[in-house]
């Protein structure tokens, strides 16, 4: 075994959307890191569809930027078409999503990596992570190569023992045109239970066999709603190929691209059910669980047989591919299915299948097996980031890879774990879901999932985090200037609204009103910056309802910010049942307000413990 003779902080194994984010949080954060692909052509790689953002998967990004992630300003960077999602609904269920050019965004974010201070980028496969005395202390390679470092952070996405179906074939991989990652058996070796999960992704067609004047075409909005609150600095050299987009003037330039929608007929039914005993899903060939909330064909026509089509989305894979993304057609049928189904579809007559559509299922980590910092429980300097952890999604990737690496290089700093509350953050309700109640499925973030989600809106993300950020150490000057100059113009308008009237009423009553808008105000208000307006209209309108949630908040936070004491020994608490010890000694929360969110444990529980900890560690040794 050949030692590499420089030693690292923190190693980042995997460079997909969560390795990309804990390589560049750690680097920036001074710590000497490592980032180590199966792959240096793939890192960043939009294995499935080609866009970032959506309902609450928007909110994240936005938070990843506000925390100093680098996902928003690279989709502003690569973006082809930007939208606002239930834009017509309330403020607290819109998201922001944006189609990208898919290997602009991998290559640009290749580049971005290679150029980073204090990050090395390196192509090797890990056979072993290495712990002594139950402390990571490095990762080897298939090659014979041994790295040293402090901490590990894995993000193997689907890689983990991954196979792919189509049809009744398969072949190992956790991406079409890749190989399998062995290091399951690192980690069992290690004590870590691993289970297995599955997903899919759906043919790519070729634009010239594609009818599009039989379709609904989709464009983007005008003008562009950018994720990144840096976009100003978004500039395209004469050498930067990768960048399409830059801001000029103060505007967001994009030439967008359109989208088209078609639907499945009852033919694409028959065909699909009538080849099911095909399907690796209906004969039992794929063991792992698929995502509820994102079906298969197959699903979608088993499952809701009630419905006579299924909508789908033609969506570019960038601005110099004439390859596209049918969204809402996952499959692993075989390739002679895929070619019927898809040619019985309106305006896919014709259709050329570029790539067959796939079902991968791959290893994942049950995640309660992990602390709030994403260190795992077992192992210390170890931290499990993205769909190692169950999730499905970048967005969900990405904020979890942000974490960790912050945390990686916090602890290595003797500094405490970034722990981002539910009330503060979609990335909270994501970390906190998962640590607390584990998976079982392909987890995806909803806006439902978040009790606090209209004051989690999107638009707020620097305000409720870039303090966040300035403290860690992730804000750039830049950010800190913006951040402060918002904050001065909101409260500079509220006054304004205060004193400004009509009729003897200030306009920041009239605004209450629900058949009063911005654009009906007077004209010194129509020069505010939209971030402002945006803001202050919301906060406004929603006055009641938000001030409602923040004391629902208060009255919370003292479980929240409660730590269960570590003496505690769950199995000495008089009074609880068997259930509630083993799940309590399975997840170790770390506050009151974790343990009560448990499945299984109930209020009584939680206050038994609260009695518990009041008495003391000497009175509970008197038992």
């Amino acid at each position: 075994m050949f030692e590499y003779p420089k030693p690292y902080d923190v190693i980042v194994i995997g460079a997909g959307h969560a390795g990309i984010e804990a390589a560049l949080a750690a680097s920036r954060l001074g710590c000497e890191t490592l980032l180590l692909t199966m792959n240096l052509d793939t890192i960043g790689q939009m294995s499935c569809n080609p866009a970032i953002g959506g309902l609450a998967k928007g909110q994240i990004v936005r938070e990843i930027d506000a925390l100093g992630g680098e996902m928003g300003l690279n989709t502003d960077a690569t973006g082809i078409q930007f939208r606002m999602l239930n834009a017509s609904k309330g403020p607290s269920v819109r998201g922001p999503r944006a189609q990208c050019d898919k290997k602009a965004y991998q290559f640009r974010m290749k580049a971005t990596c290679e150029r980073q201070e204090r990050l090395d980028v390196k192509q090797g496969h890990i056979a072993e992570i290495i712990v002594e005395r139950e402390q990571v202390t490095g990762v080897s390679t298939q090659l014979g190569v041994a790295y040293r470092s402090r901490c590990v952070v894995v993000t193997t996405g689907t890689f983990l023992q991954g196979l792919m179906h189509v049809g009744l074939r398969n072949t190992p991989g956790g991406r079409m045109g890749d190989t399998a990652s062995g290091l399951s058996a690192s980690l069992l070796k290690l004590g870590f239970e691993l289970k297995r999960l599955k997903t899919g992704t759906p043919p790519r067609l070729l634009k010239k066999s594609i009818d599009f004047s039989r379709m609904e075409l989709q464009h983007g909005d005008q003008p562009p709603r950018p994720f990144s609150y840096l976009v100003e600095t978004l500039r395209k050299e004469p050498d930067d190929i990768f960048t399409l987009n830059e801001c000029r003037n103060g505007l967001f330039h994009v030439e967008q691209l359109a989208c088209a929608i078609t639907y499945t007929t009852a033919q694409t039914h028959e065909i699909v059910r009538s080849n099911l005993d095909k399907s690796p899903l209906y004969c039992g060939r794929i063991e792992g669980i698929g995502p509820r909330y994102c079906p298969s064909l197959e699903d979608k026509v088993v499952r809701f047989a009630d419905k006579e089509r299924h909508q789908l989305f033609l969506e570019p894979e960038g601005r110099h591919t004439d390859e596209y993304y049918i969204n809402g057609c996952s499959t692993s049928l075989p390739f002679e299915v895929q070619h019927a189904f898809i040619r019985s579809i309106p305006g896919l007559e014709k259709a050329e299948i570029m790539r067959a559509g796939y079902a991968v299922e791959y290893d994942f980590s049950p995640p309660t097996q992990l602390r709030p910092s994403l260190e795992t429980k077992r192992v210390g300097g170890l931290f499990f980031a993205g769909q190692l952890n169950g999730t499905s999604g970048y967005e969900e990737a990405a904020g979890q890879g942000l974490v960790a690496g912050i945390n990686a290089a916090r602890l290595i700093q003797g500094k405490s774990s970034l722990i981002l509350r539910r009330d503060q953050a979609y990335i909270g309700v994501l970390i906190d879901d998962l640590v607390t109640k584990g998976t079982e499925e392909p987890y995806r973030m909803f806006t439902s999932r978040a009790e606090h989600r209209l004051s989690l809106r999107h638009d707020n993300a620097d305000l409720r985090l870039t303090e966040a950020g300035i403290e860690i150490g992730l804000a750039s000057p830049e950010r800190v200037r913006k951040l402060r100059a918002k904050q001065e113009a909101i409260a500079e308008t509220r006054r304004l609204l205060q004193t400004v009237k009509q009729d003897g009423t200030p306009w920041i009553h009239l605004l209450k009103r629900p058949d009063v808008a911005w654009v009906q105000l007077p004209a010194p208000f129509q020069v505010v910056d939209p971030e402002v307006t945006s803001q202050l209209e919301t906060e406004i309108k929603y006055e009641g309802y938000l001030r409602r949630e923040e004391a629902h908040i208060e009255r919370n936070r003292a479980d929240e910010n409660r730590t269960i004491p570590d003496w505690i020994d769950f199995d000495a608490v008089p009074g609880l049942k068997a259930e509630a010890r083993t799940k309590l000694k399975k997840i170790q929360p770390r506050t009151f307000g974790q343990a009560s969110r448990i499945s299984g444990i109930n209020p009584t529980d939680v206050a038994l413990l609260q009695v518990h900890a009041k008495r003391g560690k000497s009175a509970a040794l008197l038992r």
